[in-house]
């Protein structure tokens, strides 16, 4: 697996979770379509050898904005791996589609240069085990670090008021890493991904729910610049032999 080139303005996001069927693609495509609807062209790289990514791409109406689709799975004996996987200059936003059964190499060459790294779980206790697994091997092989703030939790597919709901809330408050969406289990999605759209781009009065969720995962994407300074801030402090010092240092108050 190969990634492409780092570029400090483009914003990365990773949508991963090693096991199948927890809606990374549904998730993938809508942050694409919201990004879309705001003008530019977001690119969305398909891992997945289901194709589920691109297929949708297929099915989009023409009259909606653009999204660039890049089939990451496929390989060609015609063009190096780094042409396969080029972003376009005016890309802004890239959204990775990984694949199921990541590889340790494979993770920590999917994350490297994420801003931002969404886990979708839902609310089964195979997909919590997974999930548990899933984010150990993030800190764990892929040293993301938590003070960087890019790595968050999608809970996806839930049904509030059921025991296997308050299950996944305790075991993801228990991770410490923030939750940043609760997703219901809606034939929206559904639909959505049938017709090659993004839930905004339906009926407002029929996804108002899903959409005000979903605005919750983009408003923390939002924020990746913040989190990378800050976090670069952070590392500064962390990395200065003076750091402590300075923190305990009390100003003098008197005169002399």
């Amino acid at each position: 697996m190969l990634m492409t080139q780092s570029r400090d303005t483009l914003n990365r996001i990773v949508v991963l979770n090693p096991k199948g069927g927890c809606g990374k693609s549904t998730i993938a495509t809508n942050i694409a379509a919201y990004y879309a609807s705001r003008g530019g062209t977001p690119a969305i790289m398909d891992f997945d050898p289901q194709g589920s990514t691109l297929a949708w791409l297929e099915r989009r109406p023409t009259d909606l904005p653009f999204i660039h689709g890049i089939a990451a799975f496929k390989k060609s004996m015609q063009a190096t791996r780094s042409w396969q996987l080029r972003v376009p200059n005016d890309t802004a936003n890239l959204i990775v589609d990984s694949p199921a059964g990541l590889h340790h190499d494979d993770l920590r060459e999917i994350t490297r240069d994420a801003t931002s790294i969404l886990v979708p779980v839902l609310p089964s206790p195979m997909d919590i085990h997974a999930a548990a697994r899933c984010i150990a091997d993030l800190l764990l092989v892929a040293k993301v670090d938590r003070r960087d703030r890019k790595l968050a939790v999608i809970a996806n597919r839930t049904r509030k008021n059921t025991k296997s709901f308050a299950k996944l809330m305790r075991f993801l408050d228990s991770l410490g890493i923030p939750i940043i969406a609760v997703l219901r289990d809606s034939q929206n999605f559904v639909y959505a991904a049938e017709k090659g759209l993004g839930i905004l781009e339906m009926q407002r009065s029929r996804v108002r729910p899903d959409v005000e969720q979903f605005n919750k995962v983009m408003q923390w994407l939002d924020e990746w610049p913040e989190r990378r300074r800050n976090s670069n801030n952070e590392a500064g402090m962390r990395r200065s032999p003076f750091a402590k010092i300075a923190f305990l240092h009390k100003p003098h108050t008197g005169t002399t």
